[in-house]
């Protein structure tokens, strides 16, 4: 790894850059230990269409957000812990190419490198240090992750009833369980998911009749470990227990002109070491 950089002048002078491209709108990114390993500009598939976000990867984080001056002024950072993190490679399509997905338990997304060489170094440099946080930490690899939503583009009714046909005067809306693109009628119920959201987040109702299903049996078992103790005990009885679709990606962004980063001669990547 490249444990040596922690402490030196040039690993903090290239934290404290980031941390002023993204001024007072992002958190503090200098800790004990840590190194900025990489950046460079990766394509993300949002909701609405395909655009481009700076990419910081350091030992122990990855970190995204949206470009307005290249080099000079990010917005709306995301913070990924790697040890959450799980990657999938994914095939090209017509519009994007070499895409690769970024799986987490709060977030899943799709991005694509300008080449696969690119590609090739990103996944490199992420899986060393996921491997190497694992090992440190004695953790299992994350197997829980959320759903990555389907662009909006992607279809033209709603993936569940398949009889509503968007238009500018009927919305779409996501599953924040499953992804897919519905329409109201099919995302009218909300069901709490702490692993997202500690509020009850929009959800299909095929997604929320599976809940349900799943609680409902999470509840029975819990109560039947609860009979034995109650029964042994005269008068016990067992209590009962019964997001804005708009995002950070939706605003507009600026393709950057100036592509330079330091002296690699990757396409929009380069790596520290």
């Amino acid at each position: 790894m490249v444990d040596h950089l922690a402490n030196t002048e040039i690993n903090s002078q290239r934290i404290a850059a980031v941390e002023n491209c993204f001024g007072a709108s992002g958190q503090p990114l200098a800790v004990p230990g840590r190194v900025l390993l990489g950046e460079g500009i990766l394509t993300k598939e949002c909701r609405k269409k395909p655009k481009p976000r700076i990419f910081f990867l350091f030992n122990d984080i990855l970190v995204y957000g949206s470009i307005v001056i290249n080099k000079r002024k990010y917005n709306s950072q995301h913070i990924i812990p790697l040890e959450d993190v799980t990657l999938e490679l994914l095939p090209d399509t017509l519009q994007m190419k070499n895409r690769w997905m970024i799986k987490t338990s709060k977030k899943s997304f799709v991005v694509s490198a300008a080449s696969l060489t690119e590609r090739k170094e990103w996944i490199s440099h992420l899986e060393e240090c996921i491997r190497h946080l694992l090992t440190k930490t004695g953790r299992q690899p994350s197997t829980e992750h959320a759903a990555p939503w389907i662009p909006d583009k992607a279809t033209d009714i709603c993936m569940r009833c398949t009889q509503t046909k968007f238009s500018a005067l009927t919305r779409r809306h996501h599953c924040r369980k499953c992804g897919f693109v519905v329409c109201a009628d099919c995302s009218r119920q909300r069901f709490l998911m702490p692993r997202l959201s500690p509020k009850p987040l929009r959800v299909c109702s095929l997604c929320y009749r599976q809940l349900l299903a799943e609680k409902q049996k999470e509840e029975e078992a819990d109560q039947r470990q609860l009979e034995p103790v109650g029964s042994a005990m005269p008068g016990y009885e067992p209590s009962s227990g019964d997001d804005s679709d708009k995002s950070d990606d939706d605003k507009a962004d600026q393709w950057p002109a100036d592509t330079e980063f330091y002296t690699s001669e990757v396409s929009w990547s380069s790596f520290h070491s």
